[in-house]
């Protein structure tokens, strides 16, 4: 993706003023001078930015001002080590709600809509930038929280919500209630917005199906502003994101190297407005492309695509890389598996042993799909695994993100 003369320009200032004050930034980028960097070539031989890193500047390293223009902090959820604390100022929120805002306007949501929101609330950046959003919009909004399944289809049919905003784990847990209650005709959802967690196209039809919605994915992470810096759009053909707000790139995930447009690899992302806590280059882990070319939406803004997975969702099991992108498109071809499914990896006797948990279809025939099952994963992705077909239900729900793969050998 080729850098706009304005992204250059607010890149080269964000680095230039990060450089002259005592900050994370000021080490990070000890020994570079800023008025050498002339092109785009020279901004992409800087550092990348790690996680690592900001782990270590726990707890408020990356602050690049003042505390008294600090108003609020988000972290994420530090399940896999010391948390990350991300400070924000007054024009960091107002900038995230213009950005939320501009994603449901992609949606074709209008302040009409009665958006309901189930995303959790708290440090984590979800629902309150699903909120923030919303009021910026200027559409009612109804901040529900996760949980409480029963409160939450009442005040679905009582306020008449037309907008969810969930997790995909969370909209399937809602759309199998309202089937299994039987109360669809008294559920006015017209669309849905889901973040946080990868999700297959066969989840995304049984969901649109059971609810009766249009979906749009919506992307962000915690460390840059949260959920609502892109989503996609009524085409479902990659995720617009706000190029006005950062920039990206896609690097070779172990050579770092910058890739060409269409070709798979580690989303970066360099923060072109941030105050609170700016991010140069910072490597997500999550995996997808640009996609060249004009969107039949007609919208200026750059497409990335659906994230295919993350660099460290991927296991190896007998010698062959596995990511969870991998099954999902496996499962879409096969005929009586649904959408739901967990992977269980031992070690027994020496050996690797991979079983696969499946939801099948009600009334299919259950041999006959483990066998489609074993075929189809040793033919498109390369071993030999068990395969359990359950029952629809029987493979646990979330109103978070669902764990799908437990590695069990270390």
């Amino acid at each position: 993706m080729k850098m706009t003369e304005t992204q250059f320009n607010k890149i080269k200032a964000q680095i230039k003023k990060l450089t002259s004050k005592e900050c994370f930034y000021k080490h990070k980028l000890e020994g570079i001078n800023p008025d050498k960097i002339q092109s785009q070539e020279d901004f992409e031989k800087l550092p990348f930015t790690w996680k690592g890193d900001l782990r270590e500047a726990y707890p408020l390293g990356l602050m690049a001002v003042p505390e008294e223009e600090i108003v609020r902090i988000h972290s994420s959820s530090g399940t896999t080590g010391t948390p990350v604390i991300i400070p924000y100022t007054q024009k960091d929120v107002n900038d995230w709600a213009a950005m939320f805002s501009r994603c449901y306007q992609m949606a074709g949501i209008t302040s009409h809509d009665r958006i309901h929101i189930t995303p959790g609330y708290g440090l984590w950046t979800a629902g309150i930038g699903f909120q923030l959003g919303a009021e910026k919009l200027g559409a009612m909004t109804i901040p529900m929280g996760p949980g409480n399944t029963d409160k939450q289809l009442k005040m679905m049919m009582d306020m008449q919500s037309t907008v969810l905003c969930a997790t995909s784990s969370y909209a399937l847990l809602l759309a199998e209630e309202i089937a299994k209650r039987g109360i669809g005709d008294k559920i006015k959802l017209k669309k849905g917005v889901i973040g946080s967690e990868r999700w297959g196209d066969k989840m995304r039809k049984r969901i649109a199906q059971e609810l009766g919605v249009q979906l749009y994915d919506i992307y962000g992470l915690t460390e840059v502003y949260g959920p609502g810096i892109g989503i996609s759009c009524d085409h479902e053909c990659g995720v617009h994101y706000w190029d006005d707000f950062v920039y990206c790139e896609i690097v070779d995930p172990k050579t770092g190297e910058v890739l060409p447009d269409g070709e798979i690899g580690e989303l970066v992302i360099t923060t072109l407005e941030k105050e609170g806590a700016p991010l140069i280059r910072y490597r997500t882990h999550d995996l997808t492309r640009m996609i060249p070319g004009d969107c039949p939406c007609g919208s200026k803004y750059p497409r990335i695509d659906t994230i295919l997975g993350r660099t460290d969702d991927m296991i190896k099991v007998k010698g062959v890389n596995i990511f969870p992108s991998q099954i999902e498109e496996m499962l879409s071809s096969i005929e009586n598996a649904s959408s739901e499914y967990q992977v269980m990896i031992d070690h027994l006797n020496g050996k690797d042993i991979l079983t696969l948990f499946v939801e099948a279809v009600p009334g299919c025939d259950k041999k006959q799909l483990e066998k489609n099952l074993i075929t189809n994963f040793k033919l498109k992705i390369g071993i030999t695994i068990k395969a359990m077909p359950v029952e629809i239900g029987d493979l646990p729900r979330s109103e978070k993100k669902s764990t799908r793969i437990f590695d069990n050998r270390y």
